[in-house]
């Protein structure tokens, strides 16, 4: 693809999106952000607060997000962005006026993402607040040609390895 690799890394909390989004980057030879370095001003103020984003404060968030990839785009730039993008209208949003992008769907059971979590040194998140982003995961269905999905229910290593052959597979279909 002439214009650089555009990749989501999405998944719910505690998939491995950082992990794997890094190998990514590094296997295309692209930029990495993390999604929730694009938050406004506003909305991390909110979060810091201990007030939930609801779906209006996350617009202007995924916006932001969309335009990267315009951006990156335009200058021919590859970039792999970190963002949970639990449901379709958020996908939408970051797809808007953005071909070519690819996400990659982490999958895997609230057992592997609570195992998980527990074994990250200060990264514990209770089940209930697991719980509810698998509440708001809405799976990408057939009509999402864009998403690959890959299990992370194996070794890190497989699944980054998996990751890089979905991507390089769904290139190969874009051209």
């Amino acid at each position: 693809m002439s214009q650089g690799v555009k990749c989501v890394v999405m998944g719910v909390c505690g998939s491995g999106k950082t992990t794997v989004g890094k190998a990514l980057a590094e296997k295309f030879g692209a930029t990495f952000i993390d999604g929730d370095d694009l938050h406004p001003r506003a909305n991390i103020l909110k979060m810091a607060s201990g007030t939930p984003l609801n779906d209006e404060d996350r617009a202007p968030w995924l916006e932001r997000i969309g335009d990267v990839f315009f951006s990156l785009q335009r200058r021919s730039l590859s970039g792999v962005i970190v963002c949970s993008a639990l449901k379709k209208k958020y996908r939408d949003i970051i797809r808007h006026e953005n071909e070519g992008l690819v996400f990659v769907h982490l999958q895997g059971s609230m057992d592997t993402i609570l195992e998980r979590m527990a074994a990250r040194q200060g990264h514990y998140m209770k089940k209930d607040m697991v719980q509810s982003q698998f509440d708001t995961l809405e799976v990408p269905g057939a009509d999402e040609t864009d998403v690959v999905s890959v299990s992370i229910e194996q070794p890190i290593e497989k699944v980054i390895a998996d990751a890089i052959a979905a991507v390089e597979s769904k290139l190969k279909e874009q051209k």
